[in-house]
């Protein structure tokens, strides 16, 4: 249920596994692919990666392997993110002590891990320090929110280490191809899920109901929270995992370049080094005459309510102030993502709260053999990344597949 990565790495492994099975991937958007999707940038149409679109630990994330079956071109150019082009507003001996704060801050993040007590992973900022906003920057663009709002413990499950690579083509392209010739229904969102009793399932949908002898969940922890799907009966534990896993929120802005070769082909600008509420700015990646921007936690929020042009005033402004006031006749808005408005995701990827390291052992536990839960929410060290959805679908896959067996 959900044609993104997790659903569709389900339902390919249950085709493989099982052609004898019916196996159905009921999605609520016109399209496959969920918080994964590329678009081709308007009037220019160059691939434009409106969700996930780096391949994190890249030597060992399966979707490099997958994006060569299939036929795409991966980038291997290293991730500019410790570059600041012309040492614009950060010059180097501020860089240097913002890498110190930030080793320093790893080291207390190591020593706190073996502490009983989960805190919140900004309780071990230095007070005063003039770098925990950049530090609470880059976690806004990480995990979606600042570091107050994390759990240690579960930061410190995080697997994922290695280069960080691009699809040439674009992220989502990549996945949509993957689940072509998986059987979608799309604009089916599930409304309710009647799991009582011993016979089929009934998952309820606009489009008429359907049965099933086993359902995989694979939609966000958002909307399990809000109740957007009723589970009859009540699973209250889940529920209460997903509001200890809420998704933070990373947006994207795309500004098109007039005159691309006065800047460097990927090429890194980091908007206000001294403050948590500014962006990254990726120049040209590609070499395209695009500057792609991230924009996280609280300041991607307010800015979502702030309107459709706020985010792309919010970047012109930033980079002007670094490469002079002429930069705004050299620069157009593209286009801008609204994930936490978009009703069949409302976030952008899962975080634990302080305290609630577990929960994603719960959230992905079986219900009585016929109800499994996948999602980059439920891996227990890749989450946040279309890697760790991938790997909790096929995880999934093997416990339907395995409870099938034991069935009567």
């Amino acid at each position: 249920m959900g044609a993104g990565a997790a659903g569709l790495a389900t339902a390919r492994r249950l085709t493989e596994r099982r052609p004898d099975r019916s196996i159905l991937v009921v999605e609520a958007e016109d399209r496959t692919g969920g918080r994964a999707r590329t678009i081709a940038a308007p009037g220019l149409g160059v691939p434009l990666d409106l969700g996930c679109g780096w391949l994190h630990g890249a030597e060992r994330n399966p979707w490099l392997t997958l994006a060569g079956t299939l036929g795409f071109h991966v980038d291997r150019t290293q991730a500019p993110w410790d570059v600041q082009y012309g040492d614009l507003g950060f010059p180097p001996e501020d860089q240097r002590a913002y890498e110190a704060a930030a080793e320093a801050f790893q080291h207390r993040q190591v020593a706190a891990q073996a502490d009983p007590v989960d805190r919140p992973l900004g309780a071990l900022l230095e007070p005063g320090n003039p770098w925990n906003g950049l530090l609470d920057a880059v976690s806004s663009y990480v995990s979606g929110t600042e570091l107050g709002a994390l759990s240690t413990h579960d930061s410190a499950r995080y697997d994922v280490h290695g280069s960080d690579w691009r699809v040439v083509e674009g992220y989502g392209r990549l996945v949509a191809a993957f689940g072509l010739g998986v059987p979608v229904v799309l604009g089916a969102p599930v409304t309710r899920i009647d799991h009582g009793g011993t016979g089929l399932i009934r998952l309820e949908t606009p489009r008429g109901t359907l049965q099933a002898r086993a359902v995989v969940v694979t939609v966000s922890t958002n909307l399990l929270a809000d109740g957007a799907i009723r589970f009859d009966p009540p699973l209250p534990g889940k529920v209460a995992a997903a509001r200890d896993l809420p998704l933070g929120l990373a947006n994207k802005v795309f500004l098109r370049l007039a005159a691309p070769e006065a800047l460097p082909a990927d090429g890194h600008l980091i908007g206000n080094p001294r403050s948590a509420r500014t962006g990254a700015y990726h120049l040209r990646p590609f070499g395209r005459p695009v500057i792609e921007g991230y924009l996280g936690g609280t300041l991607a929020r307010d800015l979502e309510r702030a309107g459709e042009d706020a985010a792309a005033s919010f970047a012109l402004d930033e980079l002007a102030g670094l490469l002079g006031n002429e930069f705004r006749r050299q620069a157009s808005p593209l286009t801008a993502t609204t994930w936490g408005r978009t009703t069949t995701v409302r976030g952008s990827y899962a975080y634990a709260k302080p305290g609630a390291a577990g929960q994603r052992a719960v959230l992905a536990a079986p219900v009585d053999g016929r109800l499994f839960f996948a999602g980059e929410a439920t891996s227990p060290d890749a989450f946040t990344t279309a890697r760790g959805a991938y790997e909790s679908g096929l995880r999934a896959a093997d416990e339907v597949l395995a409870a099938l067996e034991t069935a009567p």
